[in-house]
């Protein structure tokens, strides 16, 4: 079975009272050892009896670590140490069930072979698999999408490394939105996120403070600057950053909506095992209706209009209208030509 880092911390900790020959571990000395483990790694609550009997029990299985414990009798009280005082499970070789996790994340790890300043990924692959015996048993069971023609990947890595080693950069940005210039500005980058197939960062723009969402494929050039002092990000937990939105963009009015739509009988069910957003729930069954609760933005608005007539917005009434406003100018596009031959014949 899977061990987490909960159980882990717990496994060390017993570890190293085991190998412990100047004192003696009786079963509340180990919950103390575990407990203490646990609050020093940042986790909540401690340990009880029956969890280390097991976890004692795991450490001893050919599914677990394979190790001999003794327990030896002390008056009435027994206490626990390795037969072999050498013994230690940061000597055992890997077990199957991480040796499965391991080859789970070489294939993860495989998605990004080929990417531009990801070259050492295939270094890192083959010495895992040499070293684990893992070698011909990295099949392609799960395939990602990814556009490996995208414009801008070859600035992953440069930002990738920028916002894990805290380190500035100068950027040369395309936009899109100003006439096409070009813009030059310093960047605090914080975090990389993907999206339909795109990566954006975000960080601070130095000049102004702002946080800056950029696309990747929209930089022409990145250099360091070393000379300015990395600027801490203090103000956004990225891990939630984006729970109230589709994508990527954060609307400038950040308000939570109720967002009622109708979808047909055929379409339904898959819009309900694939919700738009973890926040969808049913209205009405019977009549496809569902709801989610967003703060409405430009990639709701795709998201919605990708179904075509399959979805029909119900509320709220502004992004109805929104979305009634695009259906119908798509309409004009399709068919004022033909409409206009049609009444001049």
């Amino acid at each position: 079975m899977p061990v987490n880092k909960n159980a882990y911390i717990r496994y060390r900790a017993l570890d190293r009272c085991f190998r412990n020959r100047q004192r003696r571990f009786f079963m509340d000395d180990l919950i103390d050892a575990c407990t203490e483990a646990l609050v020093a790694a940042n986790f909540d609550g401690g340990v009880g009896r029956r969890q280390i009997f097991n976890d004692i029990l795991f450490m001893e299985s050919v599914d677990g670590f394979d190790v001999e414990i003794e327990r030896l009798r002390e008056g009435k009280k027994v206490y626990y140490r390795y037969k072999d005082p050498d013994t230690s499970i940061n000597q055992q070789p890997i077990s199957k069930a991480e040796a499965q996790q391991l080859q789970q994340a070489i294939s993860t790890l495989t998605r990004f072979r080929g990417l531009p300043q990801y070259e050492w990924i295939e270094e890192v692959i083959t010495n895992l698999e040499h070293r684990f015996d893992l070698e011909g048993k990295s099949v392609g069971v799960v395939c990602f999408e990814q556009n490996r023609e995208l414009k801008g990947l070859e600035y992953l890595g440069p930002l990738i490394d920028a916002a894990t080693e805290h380190k500035v950069l100068k950027i040369n940005y395309h936009n899109y939105k100003r006439g096409g210039r070009d813009m030059e500005f310093i960047f605090h980058p914080y975090h990389l996120k993907q999206y339909n197939n795109r990566w954006f960062a975000f960080g601070r723009n130095d000049a102004t403070g702002q946080i800056l969402n950029l696309a990747l494929d929209r930089i022409e050039g990145t250099e360091p600057c070393d000379e300015i002092e990395f600027i801490v990000n203090t103000e956004i937990d990225f891990d939630h950053h984006f729970d109230n939105v589709i994508g990527v963009t954060i609307p400038n009015d950040p308000e939570v909506k109720r967002v009622v739509f109708r979808t047909t009988p055929e379409r339904y069910p898959y819009i309900w095992s694939k919700p738009l957003h973890p926040s969808q729930r049913i209205v009405d069954r019977k009549q496809c209706m569902l709801s989610i609760d967003v703060a409405p933005n430009p990639e709701l608005e795709q998201k919605l209009l990708s179904f075509g007539p399959d979805i029909e917005v119900l509320e709220p009434e502004h992004l109805r209208e929104q979305i009634k406003k695009k259906v119908e100018d798509s309409y004009n596009k399709y068919f004022s030509v033909h409409k206009g031959r049609t009444d001049g014949e």
